[in-house]
């Protein structure tokens, strides 16, 4: 059962990375064009910016960063502070992981809960975006699959800490 739940969490989260990096990259095609449409507007060739790349380029980018978010845990790749763990046993590193683990899952709960209840705010006033009148709220949802998939990933990195420290030399749950 483990196995399985392993595969469909790092699947879910190289998704979401994946999704991530293609709105990235779609951002910075759009914003290359906009730029070199702005410059070539003295020309009179009848071009120019592209109309809300503002607009485009802010939701992206909080989009992509919650995208990118799953992987990170699934990985352990937020920033930790190490300095004394090589000198802990390992029961007590596996005790700590599966504290940080808790937290991290805490956090991703309460962010998307948040990211929710604010959508929610946005879909009742039809909030939109200052130069495409794009519905904010929509902004908002985009955010709110990465925050959902990073509770989901943080909640499978709980397990994995509760494996390592439970499950006999756990060192293939830890490492994962």
């Amino acid at each position: 059962m483990y196995a399985l739940l392993h595969m469909v969490a790092d699947r879910l989260a190289r998704l979401m990375a994946y999704l991530g990096g293609v709105v990235l990259i779609t951002l910075t095609i759009a914003t290359c064009v906009s730029i070199i449409g702005r410059a070539l507007v003295p020309l009179d060739l009848g071009v120019g910016p592209i109309k809300g790349i503002y607009d485009m380029t802010e939701i992206g980018v909080a989009a992509a960063v919650f995208a990118f978010m799953p992987w990170c845990q699934f990985n352990r790749g937020h920033a930790s502070v190490d300095l004394f763990t090589p000198l802990y046993p390992k029961l007590m590193n596996r005790f700590i992981d599966l504290m940080v683990d808790l937290g991290m899952l805490l956090i991703a709960a309460v962010g998307a809960w948040r990211l929710y209840l604010g959508m929610l705010d946005k879909m009742r006033y039809g909030e939109t975006t200052l130069i495409l009148q794009f519905p904010v709220w929509q902004a908002f949802l985009a955010s709110l699959i990465g925050a959902c998939a990073f509770a989901i990933i943080a909640a499978f990195c709980v397990l994995r800490s509760l494996k390592a420290l439970f499950g006999g030399s756990g060192e293939e749950a830890a490492q994962s």
